[in-house]
């Protein structure tokens, strides 16, 4: 876990992406096989990985303990770099708990957040990071563009 990948694309992901590209057959669950084959770099935080629980536990996906257990420890965390939050973003007001994705990407030096999240996809771009669609991600890691 962790390890460093020269000339990847750092991305962090956000939790409506995540739970779909986990639990949702379609496009976004390219997106699991594309992060456990190394095609990017996953950047995840300790707030994030607690937001990625928290979500997973909603009664509507119905999944029993064990299977959020597997989820995490088998389909997420041995694929991602871990990153330590140490200066707090607080940039989106109208739901400050997207702020944590701002963290985490600034703080790794990420160059995008994937996201369908409208109130991350309005800022468009924070810090030098590109906030951007899934749909526009796989067109980027399909072109082979790690020089974003």
């Amino acid at each position: 876990m962790g390890k460093e990948r020269k000339g990847l694309i750092r991305a962090v992901v956000d939790t409506n992406v995540f739970i779909s590209a986990t639990l949702h057959e379609g496009p976004a669950s390219k997106l699991l096989s594309y992060w456990q084959r190394g095609r990017f770099i996953y950047l995840i935080s300790k707030q994030i990985l607690e937001e990625y629980i928290k979500v997973l536990s909603y009664p509507k996906f119905r999944l029993t303990e064990e299977e959020i257990k597997w989820i995490i420890w088998e389909e997420l965390l041995p694929y991602v770099e871990t990153v330590k939050i140490k200066i707090p973003v607080s940039a989106i007001k109208t739901d400050p708990s997207d702020n944590i994705f701002l963290s985490t990407a600034v703080e790794s030096k990420a160059s995008f957040i994937i996201s369908e999240d409208r109130h991350l996809l309005v800022l468009k771009e924070y810090q030098d990071v590109q906030i951007v669609r899934i749909r526009d991600f796989f067109h980027l890691i399909e072109e082979g563009n790690t020089s974003a």
